[in-house]
């Protein structure tokens, strides 16, 4: 892969950008200190403004690293994040990367994710060189799945206690993309 770092990405809603310090309160009040948000993820809710400010400092620390993707979510029409989208693992022995993403439960069920996930796909096979894009859920969560769906992945099974999170150790449905479908 030729590893580019996060390019700020635009749809007709949302930019997709790289994170500031600036964005720790929209970050704590917009979905870091929702339990909603953090149930199926394995992050704690955040409690203050001083903890999205620690994970602040560790992400905008990372851009540095042309092989670090991680997006704020900016809703255009409020102008400020309202999530996040981020390549959490890869792997370039298979040229693989694992999409994990988030955003605050008030803006769920309105497509925001599913825009957010299918403007990184081109950006990612098209200029990184990805060869699979791939992202998964705990079973409980089906609403994550419809994402994937949504944005071309398909359904390969689920693996069992695969993952963990803050429900404990959980199941994990895996999706896909390759390269060679997307290029079909």
């Amino acid at each position: 892969m030729t590893h580019l770092g996060t390019k700020v990405i635009k749809t007709p809603r949302l930019t997709l950008r790289p994170f500031r310090m600036e964005d720790k309160e929209a970050m704590f009040r917009n979905w870091e200190s929702d339990p909603k948000v953090t149930e199926f993820l394995r992050w704690p809710t955040a409690k203050s403004i001083a903890d999205a400010q620690r994970v602040l400092e560790g992400w905008t620390a990372s851009y540095q690293n042309p092989s670090y993707y991680q997006w704020a979510i900016v809703l255009e029409e409020l102008g400020e994040p309202i999530g996040s989208i981020s390549v959490v693992e890869q792997d370039e022995a298979t040229d693989k990367v694992h999409i994990g993403y988030c955003i605050g439960s008030r803006w769920w069920h309105m497509g925001i994710t599913s825009e957010a996930f299918s403007a990184i796909i081109p950006f990612l096979f098209e200029e990184v060189g990805a060869n699979r894009i791939e992202s998964q859920h705990d079973p409980n969560n089906p609403n994550s799945g419809k994402v994937m769906e949504k944005c071309g992945l398909t359904y390969e099974g689920t693996l069992r206690q695969a993952d963990h999170s803050n429900k404990g150790i959980v199941d994990a449905c895996m999706y896909s993309i390759l390269a060679s479908e997307y290029y079909f």
